[in-house]
């Protein structure tokens, strides 16, 4: 018998900073008692559009990844939000882990859903009391995400010293196409191929 996976759908809140040394980062959040949930894991993500770009001019992503040896299937949106909660980054996430990554990938193709955007990164995730601090190495720089609510976000900010004046809600997508016009790189993907390792 196949085994049946619900989908999960939830209001997704996080803040990014750049990190410029990860080991002070870890022991930070170790001495807050963060503990850790993953080691760090390579990850694939693939993000699926028609060729007209009918999600993005929606403002949605359908996202296939692979994150180690479970594949999961994401579609989000933006959320409503008050003008007061612009500096954090809200999307509705609705998620489930699906069995075979590349059949739900050829069922998107033959639904007119191609391949438009790739990116990978390794992650390691932490989770403490209310919320979650995730360190991605990628390719144009080691970059931490935390997830909670705003109250927390904000505290884990300051408890960990980070200036907020540094955080963004780009997604890796915005950020590696302000990177690669900055730079002016013919890359096509947030890929260690194409962009280049990065060192840690």
């Amino acid at each position: 018998m196949r085994r049946r996976i619900a989908a999960m759908q939830a209001a997704e809140i996080e803040l990014k900073f750049p990190v410029a040394d990860v080991r002070r980062l870890r022991a930070a959040a170790e001495a807050l008692g963060f503990e850790l949930e993953t080691e760090r894991t390579f990850e694939s993500n693939t993000l699926y559009d028609t060729s007209e770009r009918t999600l993005r001019g929606r403002k949605q992503i359908l996202r296939l990844r692979q994150y180690g040896d479970t594949w999961t299937v994401t579609h989000k949106r933006k959320a409503d939000i008050n003008d007061a909660d612009v500096q954090y980054k809200r999307r509705i996430e609705t998620e489930s882990v699906v069995d075979e990554g590349p059949a739900l990938a050829e069922i998107f193709a033959q639904l007119g859903y191609d391949a438009v955007f790739r990116y990978e990164k390794y992650r390691t995730e932490y989770v403490a009391g209310g919320g979650k601090l995730v360190v991605d190495e990628t390719p144009i720089g080691v970059w931490a995400e935390l997830e909670g609510e705003p109250a927390w976000i904000d505290r884990m900010l300051a408890e960990l010293g980070v200036d907020p004046a540094s955080c963004i809600t780009d997604s890796y997508g915005t950020m590696f196409l302000k990177w690669k016009t900055a730079m002016g790189s013919p890359a096509e993907n947030l890929t260690f191929e194409e962009v280049g390792a990065v060192a840690v």
